[in-house]
């Protein structure tokens, strides 16, 4: 541990550098000129700083508020050592941030005592510090851990609906990319656009409670089945509402949500506006773009100008018109997106072939 010692006394500095030297792990760093100790602050940090109060160029309050404007030493044990025994004085020094006094003339036993327990103080600082920094490692690795986990058991969620679902891994590809596309467009933070592609494909998940015999259909159904294949908004709620993990909730949200409509006429709680959720709103966009632009058993693939054209005429009418005004200004990458994630029966295409 290093002590730096202030004093223009020569004789002085020699004694409380020996008295340093016998304390135990204890190195002395002396100066007698206040400036050139000010000047080795600027690049160290010492355990402890014993000052002389009466220097001629700058006493040792003056030197110790100097000090102290340094961030990275406000918090190191400093001693005054004075002659003047005046309160003037020690209030003055304690205003400035001194820890302790040494009255002239110095009593070795006496300035031994109090400068090993000023050191125990700093080393016990020091330990807390540390732990504090490593409690705090301990606490973002579990939160790192915990993420990891949530955004793995989505990740295995989305791959048990596409077993059940018609629709492809890369449908959920393309559609979780353009929401995080629409959220930065939109000036979402890069966490929240980050999330929402991880939760997007996520919005289906209640088909696993479809029957086959709907789900499945090569055709259009019946309106018989359509409020039965609407049900899944609800029953993907239900699966991952209330969850401890902040994804899963965020998913749940889109999945109960994402087939409402802005003029109020969707399904299932027939929201309209704001009271839409963020997150439905923006998949809403993605979802229906895609779902326009990619092959179904009950409907060939709309070119990309003609699916842009619908997601146009409905704006302020199915979609939020911030988020269309959002995905559109990017188009070039929502383009870019579409090409470079075909379905598996198209990826041998050229895109003019599309």
């Amino acid at each position: 541990m290093n002590v730096l010692i202030v004093d223009d006394d020569q004789t002085n500095l020699i004694i409380m550098a020996a008295v340093v030297r016998r304390l135990d792990d204890a190195d002395p760093i002396t100066f007698s000129n206040p400036l050139e100790a000010l000047r080795w602050l600027d690049d160290n940090e010492p355990d402890l700083i014993v000052l002389d109060q009466m220097m001629p160029d700058m006493d040792g309050i003056t030197l110790l508020r100097r000090i102290r404007q340094n961030k990275n030493l406000d918090t190191v044990p400093a001693i005054i050592v004075t002659a003047d025994t005046s309160a003037d004085t020690r209030i003055r020094a304690l205003d400035e941030g001194c820890n302790d006094f040494l009255t002239k003339p110095i009593i070795i036993p006496e300035v031994q005592a109090r400068l090993r327990n000023l050191l125990a103080l700093r080393q016990s600082r020091a330990l807390l510090r540390d732990r504090a920094a490593l409690l705090a490692d301990e606490v973002r690795r579990i939160t790192a851990a915990l993420e990891r986990q949530g955004e793995e058991l989505v990740l295995r969620l989305s791959c048990a609906a596409e077993y059940r679902d018609p629709e492809t891994g890369a449908h959920l590809e393309r559609m979780s990319r353009y929401s995080r596309l629409i959220a930065e467009a939109a000036g979402y933070d890069r966490d929240f656009c980050d999330d929402l592609m991880k939760a997007a494909p996520m919005h289906d998940i209640g088909k696993i409670g479809i029957p086959d015999l709907i789900l499945l259909k090569p055709g259009r159904l019946s309106e018989a089945e359509l409020p039965i294949m609407r049900q899944h908004a609800a029953i993907g709620y239900r699966i991952l509402a209330d969850s401890d993990v902040p994804l899963l909730r965020m998913a749940a949200e889109i999945a109960l949500s994402h087939h409402e409509k802005f003029d109020g006429s969707g399904y299932p709680n027939g929201l309209s506006g704001a009271a839409i959720p963020v997150t439905g709103r923006i998949v809403a966009v993605a979802d229906v773009f895609d779902a326009l632009t990619s092959t179904r058993p009950y409907k060939r693939s709309w070119s990309l100008e003609a699916a842009r054209a619908y997601i146009e005429t409905n704006r302020g009418i199915h979609f939020d018109p911030v988020f269309v005004d959002a995905f559109l200004s990017r188009w070039d990458k929502v383009c870019e997106i579409h090409h470079a994630h075909l379905d598996e029966h198209l990826a041998e295409l050229h895109p003019m072939d599309i």
